[in-house]
């Protein structure tokens, strides 16, 4: 593969991956983390992608260790991540649309074994994210502190960085 197309595929693989982290906001899926690893591959060829990447990285984590801080967050949670599975599982199985389902069969079950896999996945994912996190997180305020502060320490350094670039003449801030 050449340096050009090396180059194109992995902007095109962190654009996607960030496309998917903000759609894995709304809908099942880690979307900090996928955001993340977009931004972590598009920081190789834009600053702005670097800027961002820590904060984001640090907020996932945030978000992961108050996933884990109580029990009924950590029940939910895995049940949660063991439905979505349960709902793969179903998709790859395919069974036909029941007697009682309102709409023609073609919309039973959309997109597949497809979906079916991605829903696995996610509900995989999920799941090894939730003992990386409480291993990481849970019972240890210690920390959860320490996490607080870079993530302070990271807003002030992007502040200060917005400050600097605010300061610089308009031809400037074009090269960032």
């Amino acid at each position: 593969m050449t340096g050009a197309a090396k180059r194109v595929a992995l902007e095109v693989l962190g654009w996607v991956l960030l496309l998917a982290g903000v759609a894995a906001l709304v809908l099942p899926g880690p979307g900090l983390l996928l955001m993340a690893a977009g931004l972590a591959i598009l920081s190789q060829q834009y600053t702005w992608a670097e800027r961002l990447l820590e904060p984001v990285l640090l907020r996932a984590l945030r978000a992961a260790a108050e996933g884990v801080e109580t029990w009924p967050r950590i029940l939910m949670s895995t049940a949660g991540a063991l439905a979505l599975g349960g709902f793969g599982a179903l998709w790859l199985v395919g069974p036909d649309a029941p007697s009682w389902w309102p709409v023609a069969d073609k919309w039973w079950l959309v997109g597949g074994p497809w979906t079916g896999v991605t829903l696995v996945l996610s509900s995989l994912i999920a799941l090894g994210l939730l003992v990386y996190s409480y291993r990481r997180f849970h019972g240890k305020p210690e920390a959860r502190a320490a996490l607080e502060s870079q993530i302070e320490e990271a807003d002030e350094d992007a502040h200060e960085q917005r400050d600097r670039l605010r300061k610089r003449e308009p031809h400037e801030r074009e090269d960032s």
